[in-house]
């Protein structure tokens, strides 16, 4: 499933970034914990080469708890500072301006140095379309800055937001590479919502979901649908057995597998069915 979206907007995006560099202190990346690799923006490693990075793993609250401590882990590894959070309900939020001063506590005691006690510490925030960042910006601030939808590609423009004294964040506009020639990238990114359903085929995306959490959280599937995946069922199966035990059968013993795969889809992306990570380490070759 090769995805192709990336509107006019993106490449003005990237040319923002790169003159802005100069004005910042740090690059504050924004990763959905359940997908840490898949949304990554390839280019961000080059394009902001240089400068102190912090990664938020945010939705971590949705994320599978054991594998988000593997990826933090994974992350400090590669000399990022990072955070786990929350945004929608503002857990581990209020952490942020104590990790940023942590991951420039050479540049501030340079700054201390020469006499600029209190110099406001000026951070990049980036993530691709949907990951969060306008509603983890509007947390650290403690009210509404930044424009916040639950639909990709929201923020159009830059804006600097003052979090307090010392401290100010440069919002960006969600950027997306051209295509993802991976396809389990674009699979990650439409089960999450950070690309758009009506470029989707919902039930095929429903079905590869499926699969997954029969092989990777079966117990889940258990608890929530009232069936047991057995392991020769293909996705298909798996929806249909679903949309069965919940009533969608239509006029001629048909079942509604269309609605079930919205369904399938609405609760996974509302956390209604656990907490999953799509992703794991030991999988990675390079991030």
């Amino acid at each position: 499933m090769k995805i192709q979206w990336y509107p006019g907007h993106m490449t003005k995006t990237r040319r923002m970034i790169v003159d802005q560099l100069k004005n910042v202190d740090a690059v504050c990346e924004l990763l959905d914990a359940r997908i840490p690799v898949s949304s990554r923006n390839p280019d961000v490693d080059e394009l902001t080469a240089g400068k102190p990075r912090l990664v938020v793993l945010n939705r971590a609250d949705q994320a599978d708890p054991v594998v988000t401590k593997q990826w933090a882990a994974y992350f400090r590894d590669k000399g990022y500072a990072v955070l786990e959070c929350s945004a929608k309900d503002g857990g581990g939020v209020d952490r942020f301006p104590a990790a940023v001063r942590t991951l420039l506590a050479d540049k501030l005691r340079a700054y201390a140095e020469k006499g600029q006690v209190g110099r406001t510490v000026r951070v990049m925030i980036l993530g691709i379309p949907n990951v969060g960042k306008s509603t983890f910006i509007n947390r650290v601030a403690k009210r509404k800055t930044a424009k916040t939808e639950d639909r990709p590609g929201v923020t159009r423009a830059k804006q600097w937001v003052p979090i307090d004294r010392g401290l100010e964040l440069l919002d960006t506009p969600g950027i997306l590479w051209p295509k993802f020639e991976d396809q389990s990238v674009g699979m990650n990114l439409a089960f999450t919502g950070a690309v758009r359903d009506e470029v989707m085929d919902i039930e095929a995306l429903a079905c590869n979901l499926m699969r997954y959490l029969a092989e990777h959280y079966c117990a889940a599937l258990e608890e929530r649908y009232k069936f047991h995946p057995e392991p020769e069922d293909s996705g298909y199966d798996l929806l249909r057995k679903a949309g069965q035990k919940r009533g969608f059968v239509m006029r001629g013993g048909e079942i509604d597998t269309e609605r079930m795969a919205k369904i399938l889809l609405d609760e996974f992306r509302g956390g209604k069915l656990g907490r999953f990570t799509l992703e794991m380490p030991e999988e990675t070759k390079h991030v």
